[in-house]
């Protein structure tokens, strides 16, 4: 195996809660130790209910949030410490795709004034040179060259997505990560959406962090998945693994709420109740403890590690089997 593209270690992003007096009165942990791994080339899938880290995870990596502690080793450089001014080289080749393109794209410019922008920042270019390659990452994404002198709101959804793709791809990025990237999208529109990812990954050769509450896209896309819970990775594994025998009690509620027509669904039993505890106020020891049916009194008194005791899966729970 090749050395990672990316690695995490021990990741956390806390956010200051303040009273009205504007005086600290807590923490909000948005991420309280994630650590794992990225190989080359790799689709990672980030997936979890509303408020578990996902996205802050990518902004994090991306230092649109400044990580409170842990390391990001991006080219053997640790870039969680550094200022935008001195990540800027780094930062070029680990881009961001937002959920919502539309509102990424300044409204008053056209699209050729957008794509140009990245490469008048972290580039030399001249004009000329900046329009060759724009005109050759438009043509990538699958649109014609007459959008070059539109304005955003005179292209549909689907468009304005192969548009923030054309933005980023720009600067010929190594990892690239994809913030629900087909929300909001008609089906057919989705798998249109996919397969250009999947192009684009082959023809750029790309590592993608993909954050999503589709299970099913996660399921078809992704290599790899990992699966949060209040800012904590609580299993990881290969897509099809985890899928198949889910070890956490979280997971399997997740792959239990999938709509299914005909057969059986992998945990059709388990159903997941109530609302996640506020990250502000966390339960003692495993954070799930308070909607799992299973849990126990050491699950009250210890946090489970994510142990790997399984061929290419970990999960964080004492009793997971």
């Amino acid at each position: 195996m090749s050395a990672p593209i990316l690695e995490v270690e021990n990741l956390r992003k806390y956010f200051p809660v303040r009273n009205l007096w504007k005086r600290r009165v807590g923490w909000l942990r948005a991420l309280d130790d994630v650590s794992f791994t990225v190989q080359p080339g790799e689709i990672l899938g980030i997936v979890g209910e509303s408020g578990c880290g996902k996205s802050t995870l990518g902004k994090t990596l991306m230092g649109i949030h400044t990580a409170t502690q842990g390391r990001i080793l991006f080219q053997d450089q640790d870039i969680a410490p550094l200022k935008p001014h001195q990540s800027r080289k780094f930062r070029q080749h680990l881009q961001y795709c937002y959920q919502d393109p539309g509102a990424s794209l300044d409204p008053r410019w056209t699209i050729r004034a957008s794509l140009h922008e990245p490469l008048i920042v972290h580039t030399d270019l001249d004009e000329a040179a900046r329009e060759e390659r724009v005109r050759e990452i438009l043509a990538a994404v699958g649109l014609p060259l007459t959008h070059l002198d539109l304005y955003p709101h005179e292209i549909s959804g689907g468009q304005q997505r192969r548009v923030g793709l054309a933005r980023i791809l720009t600067l010929k990025p190594s990892v690239v990560i994809l913030d629900e990237p087909t929300s909001g999208l008609d089906v057919s529109v989705q798998a249109t959406i996919l397969k250009l990812f999947l192009s684009l990954q082959q023809q750029f050769g790309l590592t993608y962090l993909f954050v999503s509450h589709d299970l099913s896209v996660v399921r078809l896309i992704c290599d790899r998945v990992a699966v949060m819970y209040l800012g904590r990775i609580v299993e990881i594994g290969e897509t099809a693994q985890v899928f198949a025998t889910p070890r956490h009690p979280y997971t399997q509620s997740l792959l239990a709420a999938i709509p299914k027509i005909g057969g059986a669904r992998v945990t059709d039993t388990f159903a997941l109740e109530g609302e996640p505890p506020s990250p502000t106020n966390l339960p003692s020891g495993c954070r799930f403890r308070t909607r799992c049916p299973r849990a126990q009194a050491l699950c009250a008194e210890q946090d489970p590690a994510l142990r790997a005791d399984w061929p290419n899966q970990a999960a964080a729970c004492h009793f997971a089997e």
